[in-house]
């Protein structure tokens, strides 16, 4: 039985950093964490979560399509 809580553990979890410390989380990393904690979504879904309930990463995709990058975004003006 999915849980609501889950759905930000599984951000949490697809969320990846890289060596400089950027953090990024791409939309098909989150809708597979989001399997594992019995959660079907469509990558639509999912960016909409991302859309309305994290604002603290930023679209950062350099191409069209459902599957989009987002990135750690720095309030203090550097990505």
């Amino acid at each position: 039985m999915a849980r609501r809580y889950e759905i930000g553990c599984a951000f949490d979890a697809a969320v990846k950093v890289e060596s400089n410390g950027r953090r990024t989380v791409t939309t098909d990393d989150f809708v597979a964490q989001l399997k594992k904690v019995n959660y079907e979504w469509s990558s639509r879904e999912a960016n909409q979560w991302i859309e309305m309930s994290v604002s603290t990463f930023r679209d950062v995709s350099k191409v069209e399509g459902e599957n989009r990058t987002f990135m750690l975004f720095n309030p203090n003006g550097v990505c």
